[in-house]
């Protein structure tokens, strides 16, 4: 296999398009957690309120979010360490997101760091996605379950698995079967 060209590291699934989708859903994330103040909660008879809000805290949402500002941060450092450029300030997720773009041109060199970026800002993303609320994408396979014979063939493209949806059979498909299916 040769080396990633630049505009290879901007297709559909490289690593520019994972990063851009997680700079541009990072902020809706941020503003989940955020209690609104468009409508009152109502309180309980002798609630004492500690702080500004009444408003829960949605620990999933929080959870998310650490997870992905830590991974972020992990991951600018790596490319960084692994480019032998020299350390920068700490800034906000969209902003090391958009140094670590801005370094693509460079991964070209190398094929293994630019597939552990698509890698890592795809799960980052989905993570983000499913905090989120939204539902996992999901693709219609053609052709029949080796297993089962059915027509229930999917593709979930967020964790790379095509797998029968019958509840009978739940097939997972492998390799060659998956690209064959």
């Amino acid at each position: 296999m040769s080396a990633p060209t630049a505009a290879a590291l901007r297709d559909s699934e490289g690593p520019a398009v994972w990063l851009g989708a997680l700079a541009r859903r990072f902020p809706d994330l941020l503003a989940e957690l955020t209690p609104s103040t468009s409508r009152p909660l109502r309180e309980r008879p002798g609630a004492n309120r500690v702080g500004g809000t009444a408003a829960p805290v949605r620990l999933y949402v929080s959870d998310a979010i650490r997870d992905i500002t830590d991974g972020v941060v992990e991951l600018e450092e790596a490319v960084r360490d692994r480019l032998g450029l020299r350390r920068v300030p700490a800034a906000s997720v969209p902003v090391r997101l958009r140094r670590v773009a801005g370094l693509l041109d460079r991964v070209a060199d190398h094929p293994d760091l630019a597939a552990h970026i698509a890698d890592e800002a795809r799960r980052m993303t989905y993570r983000c996605t499913r905090a989120l609320g939204d539902p996992e994408q999901l693709l219609r396979v053609a052709g029949r379950c080796p297993a089962c014979d059915s027509v229930s063939l999917r593709a979930f493209p967020e964790r790379a698995v095509v797998m029968c949806v019958n509840p009978v059979c739940r097939h997972v498909l492998e390799g060659a079967e998956a690209v064959a299916g």
